[in-house]
């Protein structure tokens, strides 16, 4: 394909590359990537050139590549509670291009406005002369919530107060830059920028490479550096934590990114404790001390006992840790305040004030309702404003002039006359017009650019890029929405290629020793339940990969059999009532309970249910994944909605395949962990959960299956049926030749150490795995509790007579020793997981209400 004019053209001379796309020519905006007259410009001709050389297919090959690679990274944005449909991170192929010496001047005056920003944070907690000299209004600041009374006085070591900041700006129509929001409270979007360069420069590497892209790896390094000075004055070796709102936050893949990236563990609240004037980490080895935490939760949310008590997210105490100076917070708390659109209007008389300079970088044009001229103006210009609300929340939104209604301008004046302080305007930039490949073509749409600066011993460091966004739709000219858009990554083309820095010897000693943390217990709860559910899926599957198999045979299934391997399926999933008691009617017709069996996720046991939950486990702890482990999550997902498409009709044909994707990842998964996750703890965790569970199955399905005597045929069935679901019918007919004997069937199954299904193997695993613990030794002489019922069970099991446990009692019909000792083995099992439970893992809820929402600042 041919660039021309703005125009992709078909070429003459190679028709396979013509590509049926359009660039419009943009309406009262400007053009990042082409001039007035409609050619390129010259810091976008060498990606245009490289662009153009590239044929339709290739392009979308790209495009799905570059969305595969998020997707298996479990790069999502406003990931709902639906476990099953994350919102991958959206990007496009073309990057947003912005030349090199315009970069130097937005570097200055994004520094220019970070140090402004940072001297009336310190003004407003400190001497507030801004207020004394009606600099600003003081309704402005004091009817605010996100200015906190509680912080006055309160400082960060060092010379700045706020740590990180991030811009957002759009060129106007003659391409000057404008700031039109700042986020201070937790800026996020950092993350999702380093996310877009690592995918950009593996799916374009050649192209990314000749332009000479200025690197990240600068920014976060002083990121990083930042952090690990803060606490500098108490200890050379800091503890440093980034909090989280949890898995429920839309943001979540950016903090467990930047977590990994940067070495700090990722916590939330319930994984923090105040105690003895500081802040402590609860982890497997006890209480850790945290010197900073790099927090993702709004203001308001962090303290239970002083801010918001109907907040789950944040730690009872801490504003009081933070007023001793025994913990630094990054951003500090109260810095939501910073955010306050009316605070806009007021800029360039504060930086007069404050810095006795004018702002390189202007804001937007801004009216504040409270002032009696700015109000008369927004009530005859709101169809070409914004309004918004003074103050910033998550259920707040901007309000479009132009798209109201006679009826609804109305109601919006009405509303704002009321209190017309909680209100400001701000006029409409269209934003510029960035190239977006989308729908097979090159289209043109509307961007916005957020930038971020980052403290340093001197001033500010400046991200050399950022986190641009484009809108999808085709009649809005302003990004509005992060689920409606596409993000870009950012070039700023540097003079000559890149030397790539290395941190000092001291830095990396430092970095080195700063993180050696331990597991919060959340993470390891997780992981321990992970391993428990994927176990339970599994097992539950396989018997009814069997029962289907027997069912569906060339010899019609005896009643006995039919009703024994239907209890089982019950039994096993704890599906109830099921097929227990059930009718003849139900019997001959068990298609619909079955099918509910499997894919109904709303019903406690089914086996959607538990990959539903063992995959919520797993986005509760995804910065512990590594890729591989997350492409078989994927891979679990694409078959879960396999199924429900076989399942739309109710019991496919041929059911037992429709499961076998489903317990091949499983398989997959396990061996992943086997054979290339660490022996750390959240191995060993994750390890016990699968052995207790398994143990816990096998127990269950003896004591379902064998106990109650059969005649010879039904119960040889019943036998292999059960050996069947374990993968071991072909070592048991090998072994023994009267296969209707339950006594040898509960050898290979019970006693049998070189079956890695036995009852035997599992408990024997789950002793080697308890001396790996933390705290695994009492202060008295003896065993541990949980050491003491391992033990106990692996003596039961190894001590115990099979010929007796197979004998039948003519009375009942039934094998009472089996059905004794495997209940008792259940009872001592679940009884194992409760003390671990209650040893490891954390259960107190504090202070703390139920919410509907999580509170935090979006994206």
């Amino acid at each position: 394909m041919q660039f021309q004019s703005g125009t992709f053209v078909t070429s003459v001379i190679d028709e396979k590359s013509a590509l049926p796309s359009t660039y419009d020519t943009p309406r009262n905006a400007y053009n990042e990537a082409f001039t007035e007259d409609r050619q390129p410009r010259q810091h976008w001709e060498s990606l245009l050139r490289s662009m153009e050389n590239l044929t339709e297919e290739e392009m979308l090959d790209r495009q799905r590549r570059a969305q595969r690679i998020l997707r298996e990274d479990g790069a999502t944005y406003n990931l709902t509670s639906d476990p099953l449909t994350p919102s991958v991170w959206s990007l496009d192929l073309i990057p947003n291009i912005i030349h090199t010496e315009e970069w130097l001047a937005i570097e200055k005056g994004l520094e220019q406005r970070s140090h402004l920003f940072d001297l009336i944070l310190k003004d407003l907690y400190g001497p507030q002369e801004l207020l004394k000299n009606g600099i600003i209004p003081s309704e402005i600041i004091f009817s605010h919530p996100g200015f906190l009374r509680q912080c006055h006085g309160v400082t960060v070591p060092g010379m700045h107060q706020l740590l990180l900041h991030a811009v957002d700006l759009v060129r106007d129509p003659s391409g000057q830059f404008q700031v039109i929001g700042d986020r201070t409270q937790a800026p996020n979007g950092a993350g999702y920028a380093l996310e877009n360069r690592t995918v950009i420069s593996r799916v374009i590497p050649n192209i990314f490479r000749d332009n000479q892209v200025r690197r990240l790896a600068s920014f976060f390094q002083s990121f990083k550096n930042m952090l690990s000075t803060l606490a500098s004055e108490w200890t050379d070796t800091p503890r440093i934590v980034m909090l989280s709102q949890g898995a429920l936050s839309s943001t979540y893949f950016e903090q467990a990114y930047l977590s990994n990236y940067m070495g700090f563990p990722l916590v939330q609240g319930s994984d923090l404790t105040v105690r003895n004037g500081a802040v402590w980490m609860k982890s497997l080895n006890g209480l850790a001390r945290v010197d900073v935490i790099l927090r993702r939760v709004d203001d308001a949310y962090c303290d239970q006992a002083e801010l918001r008590a109907d907040s789950f997210l944040g730690v009872p105490g801490l504003l009081e840790v933070v007023r001793a100076g025994n913990v630094v917070l990054a951003n500090p708390l109260g810095s939501g305040i910073l955010e306050a659109p009316a605070l806009v209007k007021f800029l360039p008389a504060i930086s007069e004030f404050l810095t006795g300079e004018k702002l390189s970088l202007p804001s937007v044009k801004t009216w504040w309702c409270g002032d009696t001229d700015d109000f008369n103006y927004v009530l005859n210009n709101i169809n070409n404003l914004i309004i918004k609300p003074a103050i910033r929340r998550q259920d707040t939104h901007s309000i479009y002039g132009h798209t109201l209604t006679e009826t609804q301008k109305i109601e919006i004046i009405e509303k704002v006359k009321k209190h017309p302080h909680l209100y400001v305007a701000q006029s409409y930039i269209p934003g510029s017009l960035s190239p977006i490949w989308q729908d097979g073509k090159i289209q043109s749409k509307p961007g916005l650019f957020r930038a971020f600066t980052v403290a340093n011993p001197t001033g500010y460091t400046v991200m050399p890029g950022g986190l641009s966004r484009t809108s999808q739709s085709d009649t809005e000219t302003i990004v509005s929405n992060i689920t409606d858009s596409k993000s870009k990554d950012t070039w700023i083309l540097a003079a000559e290629p890149e030397v790539k820095a290395s941190p000092s010897i001291d830095q990396i000693h430092l970095q080195d020793e700063a993180l050696q943390a331990n597991l919060p217990s959340r993470v390891v709860e997780n992981l321990f339940w992970m391993g428990r559910y994927a176990e339970r899926a599994e097992i539950s599957m396989r018997l009814l990969r069997t029962i289907f198999k027997q069912m569906n045979g060339v010899d019609p299934l005896p009643e006995e059999s039919r009703r024994t391997l239907l209890e089982m399926a019950s039994t096993q999933t704890g599906c109830l009532p099921g097929f227990m008691k059930a009718t003849d009617k139900l019997l001959a017709n068990p298609d619909n309970e079955l099918a509910a069996i499997i894919v109904d996720g709303k019903r406690a046991g089914s086996i959607k249910s538990n990959l539903q939950a063992m995959l919520s486990c797993g986005e509760q702890v995804k910065e512990m994944l590594s890729a591989d482990t997350r492409i078989i999550l994927n891979e679990l997902r694409d078959h879960i909605h396999d199924l429900d498409r076989a399942y739309v009709n109710g019991l496919p044909s041929a059911p037992e395949e429709s499961l076998d994707s489903l317990v091949t990842s499983l398989l997959a998964l396990s061996g992943l962990n086997h054979e290339s996750m660490l022996r750390g703890l959240d191995w060993t965790f994750q390890e016990i959960g699968r052995r207790t569970e398994r143990a816990l199955q096998t127990a269950t399905l003896l004591r379902s299956a064998l106990t109650k005597a059969l005649p010879a045929d039904p119960q040889q069935q019943i036998l292999e049926s059960v050996l069947l679901s374990v993968e071991a019918l072909i070592s048991f007919r090998r072994r023994y030749r009267n296969r209707a004997r339950v006594a040898y069937g509960l050898d290979l199954l019970m006693i049998d150490g070189s079956n890695p299904r036995s009852l035997l193997y599992q408990v024997e695993q789950l002793r080697k795995c308890i001396r790996e613990l933390p705290r695994n030794e009492v202060a008295t002489a003896g065993l541990s509790p949980e050491n003491k019922i391992i033990i106990k069970s692996l003596n039961d099991i190894q001590l115990a007579d099979l010929e007796q446990l197979g004998e039948v009692d003519a009375e009942t019909q039934s094998r009472p020793k089996l059905e004794q000792l495997m209940s008792e083995l259940l009872e001592q099992l679940e009884q194992f997981t409760v003390l671990i439970s209650d040893k490891y893992f954390d259960h107190t809820a504090g202070p703390q209400s139920v919410m509907q929402t999580i509170g935090e600042t979006t994206l």
